[in-house]
């Protein structure tokens, strides 16, 4: 097999836009119609789902190393930030953060994250609020926890913390 100038490798944690932090757990190779393919293993524990990218696609794919210290502190700003709530319909607005979220930039989602926060003194969060907010968060968390090399757990609650600060 041979193996070309891979930007990955195997046991590697990455960050893959549309599933958050996964694990590469192989590269193999496989012939599909008559081509073959090398492509990485990518396990994502928190789906229960396994993806393989052909190795060659996994750039334009938007996958991605874990961020590094800067770009975490970066997000940890972003989230003492103030919310920027657009006063745009709220189909606009999920629409928005979903892109966001399934953009891979982790300061992305650290704005969605502030943006839809809430604390004890503000008005409840629609369900649909809620489910993105979530989304968001649990993303977030896993990068925090994968980067800081802490359980997820712990990583959701620092978050919480900073949120409360702001």
């Amino acid at each position: 097999m041979v193996k070309s100038n891979l930007k990955f490798s195997v046991n590697e944690n990455i960050v893959y836009p549309k599933h958050g932090v996964g694990v590469i757990t192989d590269i193999e190779e496989q012939e599909i119609s008559g081509i073959k393919l090398e492509l990485y293993v990518i396990r994502f524990e928190s789906e229960k789902m396994t993806l393989r990218v052909p190795t060659n696609k996994a750039e334009s794919a938007g996958m991605r190393s874990l961020s590094n210290k800067n770009v975490m502190d970066k997000a940890f700003v972003t989230l003492k930030g103030k919310a920027k709530v657009k006063r745009t319909m709220w189909s606009r607005r999920a629409q928005e953060y979903e892109a966001k979220i399934n953009s891979g930039n982790l300061i992305s989602l650290a704005e969605v994250v502030r943006d839809l926060h809430r604390s004890g003194d503000q008005t409840e969060q629609s369900y649909s609020e809620r489910q993105i907010y979530e989304s968001a968060i649990s993303r977030l968390a896993r990068e925090v926890a994968a980067v800081e090399e802490i359980a997820e757990k712990e990583a959701l609650e620092k978050l919480e913390t900073y949120l409360q600060v702001a």
